[in-house]
């Protein structure tokens, strides 16, 4: 018996059982887009499957040279791409998993100048005004869609699914706001819902009853003029009635401006809407969006929310996720803390998708921690307990080294215990807890309130030293930077100083737009004040589920102040900095750019402006200085001028921007290489 009885126990869809309710959604690697990745993405698979997955989808192929997403973008249109993909469902299928693939077209999402849609509206965040189909172009992307079902299974594929979400093409079909039709594939909802409702029954006829068609049915379109809830009901009874297995669920056009998955969303927030839709249909129904955890998995399938649940960024961050909640070990799972620093913001970058926390993700192939044999184990002092020190200790350790982690601060952490005080970002907590239960198993010796120096380390007991001493904020020169209304943002933000009602924040890289928020905003918020903040409503009463926002009222009045000329936060995140922007539009932060330091005083902070603007003092009652940081390699010089090795790892090496992704990965990639 397990702690998660309900999420482990298999689902019978009549032809076949998957093995437990845990699904791992559609997420785009870039390894599905060049034959000579086929290896990789086989090997990212195989281990998700080793690791208890039930059902996997794969990255969205397109049926059509012209849905694909990109050019030279992922699809699936031969006999001979077929048969590169069997690479892909062997490995899945000798590892005892099941793994379905999703065709995908683009629609006006296309980042092309050929793409196609229902009608020819441009989408807001493409360039390329699409072609609208003509009747005689339906039928041939509905015969394409078949084509590719049948090719998928000819690949040894266990199922397709079907998108109809996120506000691709089907979604452009089925919504008044892109779907302008005057003919029998427009103007009726009847005549939206025909285009994929015929997509899934010429599937069925063509594939034959002992295969999954999965369909993705955005229940929540968050973009004015978006389905109705009694459209969406009917639209999932006339899939099911076309012969899905599954009904899979999404949240929000990509053109959305609500956030819908990064970590401010609260855990499991939209899935009143899959309960909502579950009595509705007879098959089974997948709930999605910010399920992070075996517990909030198995509690809602318990609740009767719905059948299985999907996680695709989980199974990024950890691939052995099932495998460990079925064996008690939940406290080791390395919980997806929804950043996107790594996967979707690489994936809209046209670069390989990763993962913040588990670097290994998408490289199974090339970083690779390989045990040692006993004759090769080295003894390994790491100092420094933040992202990049934890990441080589436990990476070392688990490659069999003695390890042994030095801390000056009473806790770890680093600047991840910064991160998670900041609203919206608390999940990075779950990281600490991971580390510090993977610490205590796989036997480093931590020394906490500890401070490491040249005697202790050049004692001769250590073959390697791995410093990940960090950063020091940097203080900029500026007239007046010893006033006491000037503190430090680790200071505030740690509680050591409490600012007052006006505040000023100087730089406003990631650092100042998090110090910005933490000032401005309360941490976590309910699903409830969430939906208020962000203008969601029900979609049974307001179409497309957009309503007038209520932002969460503002704790303290904020100027956010850099020299660039650049707008505030154009460096943040692809996916996540237009929802930092926003919230700090909502709070009433007054954004300024191009400004100079003159001085600070009693009077406030005394800016100038090279643009012809006019010289102002901001009066505040604290300065909050945010202006970068330096690396902290005083320790690691000492030690070379020691003659010993020493590895620099993290901020330490380079301290732009507190780049975690960076600094988890080069000490994971040098505890590979020891």
């Amino acid at each position: 018996m397990s702690a998660y009885d309900d999420l482990l126990a298999p689902l019978d869809l009549g032809h076949t059982t998957l093995r437990n309710r845990v699904v791992m959604g559609s997420m785009h690697t870039g390894l599905e887009d060049r034959a000579r990745d086929v290896p990789a993405l086989a090997a990212y698979f195989a281990e998700r499957a080793r690791g208890g997955v039930g059902l996997m989808i794969t990255g969205g192929y397109a049926p059509t040279l012209r849905g694909t997403l990109y050019p030279g973008g992922s699809l699936l249109v031969s006999s001979r791409q077929a048969h590169r993909h069997r690479q892909v469902t062997a490995a899945v299928h000798a590892e005892g998993g099941q793994i379905a693939l999703q065709i995908l077209h683009a629609g006006r999402y296309a980042y092309h100048p050929f793409s196609v849609s229902a009608s020819s509206l441009q989408s807001p965040i493409t360039p390329f005004r699409p072609r609208a189909l003509t009747s005689r172009g339906v039928e041939r992307t509905i015969r394409a869609y078949v084509r590719c079902a049948e090719l998928a299974r000819s690949a040894g594929y266990d199922g397709i699914e079907v998108m109809g979400s996120e506000g691709y093409l089907l979604n452009q079909f089925l919504a008044e706001r892109t779907n302008r039709r005057a003919d029998e594939w427009g103007g009726s909802t009847r005549n939206r819902r025909r285009f994929p409702t015929e997509i899934v029954s010429r599937i069925r006829a063509a594939v034959g009853t002992d295969f999954i068609i999965s369909y993705r049915i955005s229940l929540l379109d968050l973009v004015d003029d978006g389905q109705t809830w009694d459209e969406i009901v009917e639209l999932a009874r006339a899939v099911e009635a076309a012969g899905a297995t599954l009904l899979n669920t999404g949240i929000g056009w990509h053109e959305a401006r609500v956030p819908t998955i990064i970590t401010q969303v609260p855990r499991a927030a939209f899935v009143a809407l899959t309960a909502r839709l579950r009595p509705a249909v007879t098959i089974p129904v997948i709930a999605s969006n910010r399920i992070n955890t075996p517990a909030v998995g198995d509690q809602l399938i318990r609740d009767g929310v719905c059948d299985l649940v999907s996680m695709a960024r989980p199974l990024l961050a950890d691939p052995g996720f099932v495998a460990k909640a079925a064996a008690d070990r939940a406290d080791e799972i390395n919980t997806c803390i929804a950043c996107n620093q790594a996967c979707l913001d690489h994936a809209f970058q046209r670069k390989h998708a990763s993962c913040l926390v588990n670097p290994r993700a998408g490289r199974e192939t090339t970083l690779v921690l390989r045990p040692v044999p006993p004759q090769r184990r080295r003894r390994v002092a790491v100092v420094g307990a933040g992202p990049a020190g934890l990441a080589a200790a436990l990476s070392l350790a688990e490659r069999g080294h003695d390890v042994e982690l030095y801390e000056a601060a009473d806790e770890i952490g680093g600047q991840f215990q910064l991160a998670r005080r900041i609203p919206g970002k608390e999940e990075f907590a779950e990281t600490l807890r991971y580390f510090r239960r993977r610490l205590e198993t796989t036997g480093v010796k931590v020394n906490l309130a500890t401070e490491a120096t040249v005697e202790v380390l050049g004692s001769g007991e250590y073959d390697d030293v791995v410093a990940t001493t960090g950063v020091t904020p940097r203080l900029p020169a500026i007239r007046g930077i010893d006033h006491p209304s000037v503190v430090g943002y680790t200071e505030v933000v740690t509680g050591a100083v409490r600012v007052g009602a006006r505040v000023a924040v100087v730089g406003a890289g990631g650092i100042g737009v998090d110090v910005a928020h933490f000032l401005t905003h309360r941490p976590d918020l309910t699903i409830a004040e969430f939906e208020a903040h962000w203008g969601i409503g029900d979609p049974a009463e307001h179409a497309g589920g957009l309503v007038a926002p209520q932002p969460t009222p503002a704790q303290r009045q904020v100027h956010l102040v850099q020299r660039k000329t650049t707008p505030v936060g154009a460096g943040l995140g692809k996916t996540s900095g237009w929802a930092h922007r926003a919230n700090l539009k909502k709070a009433g932060v007054e954004l300024i750019s191009g400004a100079t330091y003159d001085h600070i005083g009693d009077s406030g902070l005394h800016l100038s402006f090279d643009d012809g603007r006019p010289d102002r003092v901001i009066d505040v009652d604290h300065i909050v200085v945010c202006a970068g940081q330096e690396p902290n390699r005083a320790l690691a010089d000492q030690l070379i001028a020691a003659g010993m090795t020493v590895h620099v790892v993290g901020g330490a090496d380079v301290a732009a921007e507190l780049d975690a992704e960076r600094a988890i990965e080069q000490a994971t990639r040098l505890a590979a290489s020891l």
